[in-house]
């Protein structure tokens, strides 16, 4: 191909593919091997490294995706935070993060780095000086997530990069939400790039990965820390989350499109109070999220009418589906006081803004008209269930 840059959909189609040179198959050969000759071999191959075939194939595609230098393939998304995180800190350091963050992540640092002797600091909210007035002596890294998990807020990539380079520190963020489609944040300055490639990535419920793009430098720097933790991935699913990823650009458009039509009709709807989605002109950070997202996600949050039970509404849906991830092509929702964010305290939760009736909708590809069905068949059923408890 010529020298102009690849569309995105042609990246995830064709870049990092290993080219089938025995049998000229049309798709990327799975290498199975635990053991690989250690003899007159420039590389010691070993899946504990991060460097089989197939492993570095798909770091290739993902680094192409994020406009990085580098990636890295991790067994879960949670293993990619935590050895990104830990690669860059040690006992006697402190790193600031944001307050709204998924829920593993909160419960990771407040669990964990106190064993480690690593200070931490949480902001007050999302604006610049909120996370300048947290930054000390012994600050080396700056942690952010947007949009956030689940009240889809942003942050702004552009001030915290700033502010990470005036002061020093490496900047991390948690781009799952977002998607390499809709957003890449080193294109405004992020250092280290995260996902649970379980979700947009993976796209079908049946991949449990994650992942870390950045420079060359820092990736072999997570990378010395990787080998040692053991996270790594299995060939057959680095095999089969590169096969998903080939259809992540359109899987991701559509997705947009339908939660952007799902959240104008929930925002109209008379048993609905509130509604969390970027894409709506009300939302307070819908002109930051347009200027650094390409599209707003398939992610969006809702509460019911205050006299609504929940839970109860989950269980009466019939084609969305209530469950714990996000991302798929099918549609679902989940009560994140009981799931994502279970592991917080009922205090920790008020204090993100999470309501315990607050339900998590994960879009997917289907037609918005038959989510739309779906959603009303379950309040009436709702309704039902009130009246008759009344009487």
């Amino acid at each position: 191909m010529s020298s102009r840059k690849k569309g995105v959909n042609t990246i995830c189609t064709h870049v990092g593919e290993i080219k089938d040179e025995q049998f000229k198959g049309a798709i990327s050969p799975l290498y199975m091997s635990t053991s690989y000759a250690f003899e007159d071999v420039e590389v010691k191959r070993y899946p504990r490294y991060f460097n089989t075939p197939n492993q570095v194939a798909l770091s290739q595609k993902i680094a192409a995706l994020e406009h990085a230098e580098a990636a890295l393939i991790f067994g879960s998304g949670m293993a990619a935070i935590s050895t990104a995180l830990l690669a860059f800190l040690g006992t006697g350091d402190h790193v600031v993060l944001q307050k709204t963050l998924y829920g593993g992540t909160y419960n990771f640092i407040n669990e964990e780095f106190p064993k480690y002797g690593i200070e931490y600091s949480f902001t007050e909210g999302l604006e610049a000086h909120d996370f300048e007035a947290k930054i000390q002596e012994n600050t080396k890294v700056v942690f952010i997530e947007t949009p956030s998990n689940p009240l889809l807020t942003i942050t702004d990539l552009k001030a915290i990069a700033q502010i990470a380079k005036k002061n020093g520190l490496v900047s991390m963020i948690d781009n799952t939400f977002a998607s390499p489609i809709n957003q890449n944040p080193i294109d405004f300055g992020i250092d280290v790039i995260i996902h649970s490639a379980t979700k947009y990535m993976g796209g079908h419920s049946d991949i449990c990965a994650g992942a870390v793009a950045s420079t060359q430098e820092n990736i072999e720097r997570i990378s010395q820390l990787a080998k040692n933790l053991g996270g790594s991935l299995s060939d057959h699913t680095v095999w089969l989350l590169e096969r998903s990823i080939k259809t992540m650009g359109i899987r991701v458009k559509a997705q947009n499109s339908n939660a952007q039509h799902m959240a104008e009709y929930l925002e109209a709807h008379s048993e609905i109070d509130r509604v969390y989605y970027p894409g709506l002109p009300n939302h307070p950070d819908h002109v930051l999220a347009k200027a650094q997202m390409k599209g707003f996600g398939g992610m969006l949050s809702f509460e019911l009418n205050a006299d609504y039970d929940a839970s109860l509404f989950q269980k009466s849906l019939q084609l969305i589906k209530p469950s714990m991830s996000l991302a798929s092509v099918e549609s679902t929702v989940i009560s994140p006081t009981l799931a994502s964010h279970a592991l917080l305290s009922p205090e920790e939760r008020k204090s993100q803004g999470i309501a315990d009736g607050l339900i998590r909708f994960s879009v997917g590809i289907e037609e918005p008209e038959d989510l739309i069905t779906d959603i009303e068949q379950a309040l009436k059923s709702v309704r039902s269930n009130k009246m008759a408890a009344t009487h």
